[in-house]
Order: structure tokens, then sequence, then C-alpha cells
């Protein structure tokens, strides 16, 4: 998928360009044609613009049916001659235009431009990855594959060009994702989380700041490399703050004492064939659901789901929870499934005139 660059709206320049060549290409020939209409006349005033006009329209064709005005003068051949070259010139021109916008796919790169800005305009509830390095790729890689939709901002076209081959399924924008324009047309007012994931912290902060600023109400990670920091990123809007380092240190210590655990969650996490993901669903006041029991949401009907523990509204946690246990508004249902098991119990829970079977 080709990148977009809403801060030079480079569809709108090559449109520009083709629209101004093509309009002097075909304004060359219609000048060419009024000239040659009035050499004609000049040289037969009897003749008429019709026949003028036939006599003009075979001569720049060189289709040559034959002499409709009458050309016996030194005058008259150099006329035609002159008239010839600079029609056969001007249509060249014209045709080559048209031509190499075709061949060379600049024509095609301006609808899908167009129709990108579009899709843009269209999505809400996505999430925004800013950052140019493998960080980013790798979190907006895990977000296609568990099927949400993702925008990954990238600052210079040569990362772009990169990351929409490696990420072919994955909306790319080129442009600094710290400017205020930028995030507004990756949709960040109606997006539904971002990550701030740039090589640098001082630009992460920006980022996050900038994001929080444009929606307050969206969820923002932001990657550390300095731990020590992460209460200045918090304090500017971030919801989690995520060190590289930290997570690296931790998963090097599991590879030590846990192997086997670990190599389990590396091979449910890549296995393409289930793609089996941990998972969580917030129960939402209107849920049809609160007051009743687990049992109530119907967990057999979607045999994929395994339930795994629940978060209460007060922080307190509670594992293996037991079919009979109640439900309550805002409580979030942590469990094991494929991102198609993770959106039917989605909206099971969230369903206003309650569940609905799920075996048709």
């Amino acid at each position: 998928m080709p990148y977009y660059e809403p801060s030079a709206k480079q569809w709108e320049r090559d449109l520009m360009e083709l629209r101004n060549r093509l309009l002097s290409a075909a304004g060359l020939i219609i000048f060419v044609t009024i000239v040659g209409i009035v050499g004609f006349l000049v040289i037969d005033p009897d003749a008429g613009l019709i026949r003028a006009f036939f006599m003009t329209a075979i001569t720049l064709t060189t289709v040559g049916y034959g002499e409709e005005i009458s050309i016996d003068t030194d005058g008259a051949y150099i006329f035609v001659a002159v008239l010839i070259l600079i029609g056969m010139g001007s249509t060249l021109y014209f045709v080559s235009t048209g031509t190499a916008f075709l061949l060379e796919g600049q024509l095609g790169h301006v609808f899908r431009r167009r129709r990108m800005e579009r899709d843009l305009a269209a999505m809400s509830g996505h999430f925004l990855v800013c950052g140019s390095g493998r960080s980013a790729f790798y979190a907006a890689a895990e977000l296609a594959a568990v099927q949400r939709p993702v925008v990954l901002v990238v600052s210079d076209a040569s990362a772009a060009d990169e990351l929409s081959s490696e990420l072919p399924d994955v909306l790319v924008i080129v442009g600094d994702p710290t400017d205020d324009e930028v995030l507004r047309a990756a949709g960040i007012e109606r997006a539904g989380g971002v990550i701030a994931c740039s090589e640098s912290d001082n630009e992460n902060v920006v980022i996050t700041l900038t994001a929080r600023q444009l929606n307050p109400r969206t969820r923002v990670v932001s990657k550390l490399q300095d731990v020590d920091q992460e209460h200045k990123v918090r304090k500017v809007g971030a919801n989690s703050v995520v060190s590289p380092q930290h997570i690296g240190g931790l998963r090097m210590a599991s590879e030590l004492i846990r192997p086997t655990v670990v190599t389990f969650l590396d091979t449910m996490l890549r296995d393409e064939d289930r793609n089996l993901r941990i998972e969580e669903a917030v129960i939402p006041p209107d849920s049809p659901l609160v007051g009743g029991a687990i049992r109530d949401i119907g967990l057999d009907d979607i045999p994929g789901v395994l339930l795994m523990a629940v978060r209460f509204p007060d922080g307190d946690w509670t594992y293996n929870p037991s079919r009979t246990d109640r439900i309550r508004a805002g409580e979030t249902l942590i469990f094991l499934g494929s991102p198609d098991d993770a959106r039917a119990l989605r909206e099971r829970v969230q369903r206003p005139d309650g569940p609905a079977p799920l075996g048709g």
C-alpha cells in the first residue's frame, strides 16, 4: 500500500501538474487549429469556415483526403508546411503527456492518494503508532495481526517505503508525529489509542502531550528509554509507559528460570493458524449482563475462549473466576482467544438487547 503524506498534499500537487500539462498541450492544439482556419480563410476567402476547418484538420492529422482549398502560391505552400510541423509537434506533445502519466503510474498514484485520504476520514476507533523504528513496526504488526485498524505515522519517506512493503495492509502516513495537523490527518480526534514509539524520549513526550491535547479521551502508551522519567511522561498524559530495557531484562530472566512458559507464549503469538492472544473485554454500564452471573455470558457458545481472570473496577483481581460470580459494570474480562473469538465476546457483553446465539 502506498503511503500518504498529508503535510505535502502530494496527490493535489500531482493532480495540478497533470492538469496543467494536459491543458497546456490541449491549448496549443486549439491555438494551432485556429491559426490554420484563419490562414486558409486568408488563402481563399470564399472557402467558408467549415471547409477551412476541414482543411486544417486533414493538414494537422496528415490524413490527406485532397485539397478542399486550392494551394497555388509559394506563401500558401510555406503556410501549410509550417502548419503541418507545428501541428504534428503539438499533437505528439499532447499524446506523450497523457501516455507518460498512464505508463509511469502517476495518474494511478493521484487517485490512490485521494482514496487513502477518504479511507482516513472514514476511520474511527483506530490506533495510531507514531515512530519509524523497529519497535513501531512490531507494534503496528501486532495490531494488524489481531485485526485492529491501525495507522502508522512515520517521519520520513524512506522509512515509509520500507514499512509499506513490510506491512502492506497497514496505512502509512509520512509526517512529523509531533505536528497537530499530521495527527489530525491520521484521525487523532477519532482514535481509540495512540502509541508514542519514537527512538527519542523527548519526541515521545511531545507526541504524548500533543495526542492528549487533541483527544483527551484516547488511551496513550509511550515508549521510554529512561525509566526514571516515567513520572514526567505520565504527567503530560500517558496512560501507560513501556521501557524496552525493563521488558528485555524481565524477558531474559524468564528465559533463564521458566523457559517452557516463554516458549509457550512465543508459540502462541507466532501461530499464524490459530492466532491466539490474551485479550480483554470491558463490561459497559448498559450491558444486559450486568447483575447476572458469568455463566449468563454463554461462553460455551464461543468454544475458543478461555476465561482467565476478572479485574474489578476498584483494581482488585480474581483468577479463574467461578461461573456463578456476579457481573458488575466496569469489570474487565481477561481471556485467551483468537481475534474472531475476542470480537464475538465483546459483541456479546456490549449488545444492548442482550446476548444472541453465536452459532448461526
